[in-house]
Formats: C-alpha cells, sequence, structure tokens
C-alpha cells in the first residue's frame, strides 16, 4: 500500500499526462506494492482537483462488466470513475483528434436518477425505481496511463480510462423495455465492426448500478438525483483514428454517432 505523498504525486502526473496528451509509465512497474484501494484513493484525489479546478461532476461510468471488456483488457473485475459534465456530449459531436491518446468507443445504456441511491444493500429493484431515464450512450475511452501490460490497478487510478461520452438516441423508462435485451451493432465509416446485447453486462445493465451504489458505500460516497451512469460496454472496445465516422444502432432506442476530426 501506498502513503499519502504517493497518492498525491501519482494524481498529479495523471494530471499533468492528460493536459500533455504523454501517457506516463505503467503504475503498477513502478510502484509494485500499488492496489486497487490505493487507486481509488488516487482517483479520488484526481477529482478533487478537477473539481477544485471548476469542473462539475455529472456522474459515474462502470467498467469492465462484461466478459468481452474483461476480455478484451485482461482484466476480471469491473471498476468506475467519474464523469464530468465537460465530457458530456450530444449525438453529432466532432472531436478533436489530438485531445485524445488512444480513443476507443464503447456502446453502452446510461441510466439518469430521480433519486439517490445509497449502499450497501441495494438491489436491482432499487436501481430501476431511482431511474428516471434509460438512454443510449457511447463512452469514449482514453488512457493516461501506456496500454501494454495495464492492470486493473493502473485502469483505476487513470478514472477507469474515461476520455468522454456521446449521449443520443431515444430516452426510455426504465419499465418501458426489457433493459437485458437491447442490441447494437457498431459501426467505422459504414462498416459494422462490433455487435451486442445488453444483458452481457452482469446479466443485466441495472446490475452494474447496483454494484456501483455498493462500491462507492465503502468509499464514502453515493449516487445522486440527476447523475448520469454509465452502466457498463456490452461491445469490445472499437479503436479510432483521425478521420472516422462512428455509428451506433441500438433499433428501437435509435442511434448515436460521432466523428473525430
Amino acid at each position: 500500500m501506498l502513503d499519502e505523498r504517493t497518492r498525491e504525486q501519482i494524481a498529479q502526473q495523471l494530471h499533468r499526462a492528460g493536459e500533455d496528451r504523454r501517457p506516463v509509465p505503467l503504475l503498477t512497474a513502478r510502484y509494485p506494492e500499488m492496489i486497487v484501494e490505493d487507486s481509488y484513493a488516487v482517483q479520488r484525489i484526481w477529482a478533487r482537483r478537477q473539481e477544485e479546478a471548476g469542473r462539475r461532476r455529472a456522474g459515474h461510468k462502470i467498467g469492465l462488466t462484461s466478459k468481452a471488456m474483461q476480455e478484451a483488457t485482461g482484466i476480471d473485475e469491473p471498476d468506475y470513475g467519474v464523469i464530468f459534465d465537460d465530457q458530456v456530449r450530444d449525438s453529432g459531436h466532432v472531436f478533436a483528434w489530438d485531445r485524445y491518446t488512444h480513443p476507443r468507443i464503447e456502446m453502452e445504456l446510461a441510466f439518469v436518477l430521480k433519486d439517490d441511491l445509497v449502499g450497501p444493500g441495494v438491489s436491482l429493484f432499487d436501481v430501476l425505481r431511482a431511474t428516471e431515464y434509460v438512454v443510449p450512450a457511447l463512452e469514449v475511452l482514453d488512457s493516461r496511463i501506456e496500454m501494454d501490460g495495464r492492470t486493473i490497478v493502473d485502469t483505476i487510478a487513470d478514472n477507469a480510462a474515461l476520455g468522454a461520452m456521446v449521449l443520443g438516441g431515444n430516452p426510455v423508462a426504465p419499465d418501458a423495455v426489457d433493459l437485458r435485451w437491447v442490441a447494437g451493432t457498431l459501426s467505422r465509416n459504414q462498416e459494422i465492426i462490433e455487435t451486442g446485447v445488453t444483458a452481457g453486462v452482469l446479466n443485466h445493465p441495472a446490475n452494474g448500478v447496483r454494484w456501483l451504489a455498493d462500491r462507492l458505500a465503502g468509499h464514502g460516497d453515493r449516487l445522486e438525483a440527476g447523475q448520469i451512469i454509465l452502466a457498463g460496454s456490452f461491445t469490445r472496445p472499437l479503436w479510432v483514428h483521425q478521420g472516422d465516422t462512428v455509428y451506433a444502432d441500438y433499433r428501437e432506442l435509435g442511434t448515436i454517432t460521432c466523428r473525430f476530426e
């Protein structure tokens, strides 16, 4: 386990890496004694500094909830990160390519809460009752840490690799559709690359939100009314390059598009 001074130093390194778009070497290689709780502590320090600089917290993301994502990353348990309001975009957004270092896209559902969710002991039905609506969302993954050889200790400290998110499609009440069976296709430049169904996210995407509420309780935090919760990807990450257009089709829940210039 790391001391507080080292955690502060790592948070500052990650802040600079985000500003300069220059990933830092693997934390686990430089700090072999670092554990998951150190990583969440680093993330909290980093997030606090963002808020002190004027950024506003908009919600949370949950990562590594599906077998597809765990196999793609070699990491076998979920994690979470913080979403800030300046990371939330609408469908059709054009991203500046040079703002990101390792951009990848995932298909997800976002839960927008109308009530607080306070763990521990949150159930799937508690999540559904506390949800105002569910809406399609893309997550833009990015990394402030070198990609090769990352472990969950690295990704958590890196705010779970969140770069941005894109909302679109048709918002629905949580009981209006079977949230286990929302299917989607993810295309790059008019070619379908990834497909998936939301049951791949812990058997039901609301289970990701339930897991998050309980995990946050262990860190003295909660999910609050009005927050956006990215519930986890049901596709593998799609790598994107400068000039690429991404199109996600959620069938009856609509479509989302974005572009990297």
